[in-house]
């Protein structure tokens, strides 16, 4: 059995759509949800759906802390879901092409520090752009910067608000995040 650890800092709507999927899956399991936010509404949606959540602090993050956490729950494979922290190397290093992101446009454009959610959408309408997608990719020490291993593309209206663009993102989100969660982690 494959395990995966999701971590995330917001509301945790992608989280529960990818648990959801992998419920009853023969090979892969979500065993653990993790949360740099002691407010987030992830907090809630795991216990509702009974998977143990871990609460921790920037400094566990980068200190080695959750490190041994991943450890000491036999995590084979990591998904950010809505997680707004940095990865540190540490993790980078050891979980080498075993951490996966979801981001809300089609990266290289609007990446980077600080650019999720809606500050992604305000961007994409307020530079009238065409179109606008997810990119799914691999996480390495900078944001935003690892190797793409999927993206998919909706167009945007001149009459999108950034409301209209984050609600066909997180269509997108849904539609594609849990499948390519399985074949990346079924290689």
């Amino acid at each position: 059995m494959i395990h995966l650890a999701l971590f995330a800092s917001g509301s945790g709507s992608n989280v529960e759509n990818i648990v959801k999927h992998f419920t009853n899956h023969p090979t892969i399991k979500v065993t653990t949800i993790l949360c740099n936010n002691p407010n987030a509404g992830v907090i809630d949606r795991a216990k509702r759906l009974d998977i143990p959540c871990i609460v921790f602090s920037k400094k566990e993050l980068e200190d080695g802390t959750v490190g041994k956490l991943l450890q000491q729950n036999s995590i084979d494979f990591i998904v950010l879901a809505g997680f707004l922290l940095k990865f540190p190397e540490n993790l980078t290093m050891k979980y080498t092409h075993k951490i996966i992101n979801i981001h809300p446009a089609l990266l290289p454009k609007y990446g980077g520090k600080g650019m999720y959610g809606m500050h992604v959408h305000n961007a994409v309408v307020t530079n009238k752009e065409k179109e606008s997608g997810i990119t799914i990719h691999y996480v390495n020490e900078n944001y935003d910067e690892g190797a793409i291993i999927f993206q998919d593309s909706v167009a945007v209206l001149p009459t999108d608000s950034a409301e209209d663009v984050a609600q066909k993102i997180h269509a997108l989100e849904y539609k594609h995040f849990p499948r390519v969660i399985e074949q990346i982690v079924s290689l």
